[in-house]
C-alpha cells in the first residue's frame, strides 16, 4: 500500500532524500511544510547527513506550490496567513543556511512555491523537457511572497527576473540554464539519478569545508568584501590540521582518492 505520509525520507550513504509525497501535482501542503521543517532541523544535527536532495514523488510534477484551498480552510487554525508564511520563510532560511549542501529536482510545474523552495537550494537541476519553472502569483493578483523575488532576483539578476515575475512567465529547463537558474539540466528519466550522483560527490567532500564554502558564498551577497574575506579565513582555520585536511594533503601526495570522515 503506498505511503499517505505528507513527506517521504529515505537516507543512504549519507545523502537524506525528501520527497513530496501529493503526485501528481504535489502540492506544498500546510503537512508537508510541518514535516519538512523538522526534517530540516534534524538533518542541519545529524553527522550521518551529509547532501540532501528535495524532490517529488512521480515525474509530472515538483510542485504546482501552496495549497490554496487548503489554505482558505485551515490557515486560521496555523494562526492566519502571516504564520504561514512566516514558517515557510524560516523553513527557506534553513535550507539556505545550512551547513550541507542540498540539491533540488525541476520537472514538470515547478510554479510559485514550486519555484521559491528550490531557489533556497545549493543546486538546482531541471528536465530537458517538460518543464514549466516560474513566479506566475501576478496572474493571482498577488506578488510571490516566500522571497521568490529576492532569490531569484539574486540568481538570475534583476533583468530576468522582472522578465519572468511580471509577465508571468514559465521557462523550460533548458531556458532556466541558459538565464542561470539551474546549474544542470538531465532528460527527466534520468533527472532524479543525476541529482542523487551530485549528491554522492558533495557527501564525499570533506563535511567541515564545505560548511565553511556555504556558509562564505551564501553570506557574501550581503555583507561588504573585507567581511566576506574575514569569513573566508576563518573557514580556512576551521579546516586547518582536521584529520580531512592531513587525509586530503596525503592523498595528493600518494595519488588516490581521499576518504573524507568529517574529522
Amino acid at each position: 500500500m503506498a505511503s499517505t505520509e505528507p513527506l517521504l525520507t529515505d537516507l543512504k550513504d549519507g545523502v537524506l532524500t525528501l520527497s513530496n509525497n501529493d503526485a501528481p501535482i504535489n502540492r506544498m501542503s500546510l503537512e508537508y511544510m510541518d514535516e519538512l521543517e523538522v526534517a530540516v532541523n534534524d538533518a542541519t544535527n545529524d553527522p550521518t547527513v551529509r547532501a540532501i536532495v528535495i524532490t517529488a514523488e512521480g515525474t509530472d510534477n515538483f510542485s504546482v506550490g501552496m495549497d490554496l484551498k487548503q489554505l482558505r480552510t485551515k490557515g486560521d487554525s496555523r494562526g492566519g496567513f502571516e504564520a504561514v508564511l512566516d514558517q515557510r520563510l524560516r523553513v527557506l532560511a534553513a535550507i539556505e543556511n545550512m551547513s550541507k549542501p542540498s540539491i533540488a529536482t525541476l520537472f514538470g510545474y515547478c510554479l510559485g512555491g514550486g519555484l521559491e523552495l528550490p531557489l533556497a537550494c545549493h543546486f538546482r537541476l531541471a528536465a530537458a523537457e517538460e518543464a514549466k519553472i516560474g513566479l506566475p502569483e501576478l496572474d493571482l493578483g498577488s506578488v510571490p511572497a516566500w522571497g521568490g523575488t529576492a532569490r531569484l532576483a539574486r540568481c538570475v539578476g534583476r533583468d530576468h527576473a522582472l522578465d519572468m515575475i511580471l509577465r508571468a512567465k514559465k521557462i523550460s529547463g533548458p531556458d532556466a540554464l541558459t538565464r542561470g537558474l539551474v546549474q544542470e539540466v538531465h532528460p527527466l528519466a534520468d533527472l532524479k539519478d543525476a541529482a542523487h550522483t551530485l549528491a554522492q560527490e558533495l557527501a564525499s567532500m570533506p563535511p567541515r569545508a564545505v560548511a565553511g564554502v556555504l556558509s562564505c558564498v551564501v553570506g557574501a551577497g550581503s555583507v561588504p568584501l573585507e567581511e566576506a574575506l574575514a569569513a573566508e579565513r576563518q573557514a580556512v582555520r576551521d579546516c586547518s590540521g582536521t584529520k580531512d585536511q592531513l587525509e586530503g594533503m596525503m592523498a595528493f601526495l600518494e595519488k588516490r582518492r581521499p576518504v573524507f570522515t568529517g574529522e
